[in-house]
């Protein structure tokens, strides 16, 4: 089989969180995907993008699209019925055997809830598998939150924080950075606990400078390094950093491995 050769999604369900940034529900074979993996979606004329899985069900999975590209806003042209071009899974993705029997703190920024919502869906689901668990996820201001219909449904049985950068005067929220509520988690077992962090690269690096004071191991704390990726399979070398293929040996690392790549 060629590598390289996409196969025909159809697209099943579109869900629209805000004007740029939709989740695409496509039919495909989804046994061997787990959350934090990517695609290639690939549209004739237009190029190929990786894009993170955003949800698994028995027969299809969740691509949460943000249109910034000449791929990306093609796609936004399409509807149910039509079909895209994908290729996949790639990369690690979360394993949550790394999670179970542990305090678990996911720290998301903006887009980077869709590559963990699959984790959070496993403790909503699997409470009992985790000694305790917190997500913390901002947002720029309150239009540009995602999947409200899940944090709705996870705050039932979670504890979740929802922030914003900022927000109009009467906003009932939470305000402020992610990075502004790290300190006030209260962990238990500061040698076991593991935390996952995933959004912008400024925001991952304060979340895990601050995740370091409270003295988390760092071999307990995961990241997602989404960079440059392009081929998927190791071949471009577009997503090189020193010997490691992001889209190989990643995107998903423990921060003791991933705080000595450089490019």
């Amino acid at each position: 089989m060629n590598a390289y050769i996409p196969k025909k999604s159809k697209i099943i369900k579109i869900s629209k969180h805000t004007d740029i940034e939709w989740t695409f529900t496509v039919q495909c074979d989804s046994s061997s995907t787990i959350a934090g993996q990517f695609y290639e979606i690939s549209l004739p004329r237009y190029g190929e993008s990786p894009i993170s899985v955003s949800g698994v069900y028995e027969d299809s999975i969740d691509f949460t699209i943000r249109n910034v590209g000449k791929v990306t806003s093609e796609i936004f042209n399409y509807n149910i019925g039509n079909s895209l071009l994908i290729r996949g899974p790639y990369g690690n993705g979360f394993d949550v055997g790394n999670y179970k029997g542990k305090e678990l703190v996911i720290v998301a920024g903006g887009s980077g809830l869709a590559p963990v919502r699959g984790v959070i869906e496993y403790v909503y689901n699997d409470p009992d598998e985790f000694k305790n668990f917190k997500l913390i996820v901002g947002f720029k201001s309150p239009s540009d939150i995602l999947f409200k219909t899940d944090l709705e449904k996870w705050s039932k049985k979670m504890d979740i924080l929802v922030t914003v950068d900022s927000a109009e005067e009467g906003y009932e929220g939470n305000t402020g950075l992610v990075t502004k509520y790290i300190p006030t988690l209260q962990i238990q077992d500061i040698n076991t606990a593991t935390c996952i962090v995933v959004g912008p690269p400024m925001m991952m690096k304060f979340s895990v400078i601050e995740f370091e004071k409270l003295n988390f191991s760092q071999k307990n704390i995961w990241v997602s390094y989404e960079r440059k990726m392009h081929c998927g399979i190791g071949k471009c070398g577009h997503c090189k950093m020193d010997s490691t293929y992001i889209c190989l040996d990643g995107p998903v690392f423990s921060y003791d491995f991933a705080k000595n790549l450089i490019d």
